[in-house]
């Protein structure tokens, strides 16, 4: 079993998540980010279960879908994932990763 670190960056990602929606609806804010935390807990077991996106020399970078947002994360050798951010999916990840 994986272990999931998250990131400053993921985390900062999140919480302007949390934010943004929280301005027209507070508890519409909490369930999306909580469910975004739920699915990255998937990576546990099946760690390969994104799409690959790009290979580094840390490892291979994937991309996990949830509703209108891709979840960044990389898959080290020592079973450690790293989530690298959370996007909407209209913003250009390229910029960020």
């Amino acid at each position: 079993m994986a272990v999931i670190r998250w990131t400053i960056e993921s985390e900062m990602w999140l919480r302007d998540i949390h934010e943004y929606i929280s301005q027209d609806n507070p508890s519409a804010g909490a369930r999306v980010v909580k469910s975004i935390y739920d699915k990255v807990q998937i990576l546990r077991d099946l760690p390969e279960i994104g799409y690959r996106y790009r290979t580094e020399e840390e490892g291979e970078i994937q991309i996990l879908l949830y509703g209108h947002y891709r979840i960044a994360y990389l898959i080290r050798e020592t079973e450690q994932i790293d989530i690298l951010g959370v996007f909407h999916g209209s913003l250009d990840i390229e910029s960020y990763l």
